[in-house]
């Protein structure tokens, strides 16, 4: 039975990339040989990370001036990477700290310069996006987290700002449209909408580049890879390509307002269930819900039901059910490439167990 993969990361991939990846895996476009074994230099890899290249500038709507690089390391790297790159130890980078990515970049980026948190909900255990707070015109740079992975909240609209925008989008990386011109720089890793864990993407305005006065080692400068079409030592193949496959699979299906149809019909089904539903409540203020990660919990006087349920969805082929140990609960990550009908599944089940157990 194919399972109804919930998983908040390495997450789902569209069958039709599945497919044509596991083909390229035995053998690459009929040459004889798998594109596992191929060159990263030879011609036929070439053609991928071009044909990467330009997807994403295509379907981001990217302007001159932007690079997009393929990385490794995940988001983890770029938490240090960014800072040693941007800021001077006398400069000031602002940041929002909405989640547990959030704080781990915030205290990552103080081995380099000056950091101001200049809005935080930690306290509250990140259950809601911080709003209406004042972005210091000297800082180098805002650095956001657009979507929390953990605690399902997101940042629907992206704030106005005098300096440019930093952004953690991991969760959320080519899930809807946005306006790129705010953003000095994009990282995320691969592994929620794009392809396996392997790739990090970063998206940077080259301008933001060459003002540090630090050195660089050749391999956390991000102009290397720029000068180099990224492409300085050997770069994680397969997971490049089976981003590029997803990247095409994004365009035929409508591009980046075609995801965000997607995902805003998932996720009300989703919602709409946990309202109504006795049994379950969402875990964080309502305009900042998640339509990537749905966090939700047992009501307090159906705590003890928790772990039937979790027993339940997964004999029903629901897998990556159990919430993060920091919420609790359960979370639903619906990523661009899980079908609506998995949702209707879990949906029908929630109502199924309200009745029986209610």
């Amino acid at each position: 039975m194919k399972k109804h993969n919930f998983s908040a990361g390495p997450a789902i991939l569209p069958a039709p990339v599945l497919k044509e990846a596991s083909k390229a895996a035995l053998n690459y476009e009929g040459i004889g040989l798998s594109l596992l074994e191929l060159s990263h230099r030879g011609p036929e890899f070439t053609a991928i990370i071009e044909e990467a290249n330009a997807l994403m500038r295509e379907i981001i709507g990217l302007p001159e001036g932007y690079q997009v690089l393929w990385l490794t390391g995940g988001a983890s790297t770029q938490f240090f990477m960014v800072p040693f790159n941007l800021l001077n130890e006398d400069e000031t980078a602002a940041y929002v700290n909405t989640g547990v990515w959030a704080d781990k970049a915030i205290k990552e980026a103080k081995g380099f310069g000056n950091v101001n948190v200049i809005a935080s909900s930690k306290e509250q255990n990140y259950t809601f996006i911080p709003k209406g707070y004042k972005i210091p015109k000297e800082a180098k740079y805002l650095h956001i987290t657009s979507n929390n992975t953990i605690y399902g909240t997101q940042l629907h609209r992206f704030p106005k700002s005098p300096v440019p925008l930093v952004c953690d989008m991991s969760s959320d990386f080519l899930s809807r449209p946005f306006d790129p011109n705010p953003f000095g720089l994009i990282y995320a890793g691969a592994q929620k909408n794009l392809g396996p864990a392997g790739t990090t993407v970063v998206i940077v305005r080259e301008d933001m580049l060459g003002t540090v006065r630090r050195h660089l080692p050749s391999m956390l400068d991000y102009r290397t890879f720029i000068k180099e079409n990224s492409l300085y030592n050997t770069p994680p193949v397969f997971p490049i390509y089976v981003s590029m496959l997803t990247l095409r699979w994004i365009k035929k299906n409508g591009g980046l307002k075609g995801m965000q149809r997607r995902n805003k019909t998932k996720a009300a089904v989703l919602y709409n269930e946990i309202d109504r539903n006795p049994l379950f409540k969402g875990t964080v203020a309502k305009e900042d819900r998640s339509l990537m990660n749905i966090c939700f919990v047992m009501e307090e006087k159906y705590a003890a039901l928790e772990k039937e349920f979790l027993k339940e969805t997964e004999a029903n082929g629901m897998v990556g059910l159990k919430g993060h140990r920091s919420v609790g609960g359960f979370r639903a990550s619906t990523y661009n490439a899980l079908p609506k009908k998995s949702v209707e599944a879990l949906a029908e089940l929630m109502a199924d167990f309200a009745k029986r157990k209610g």
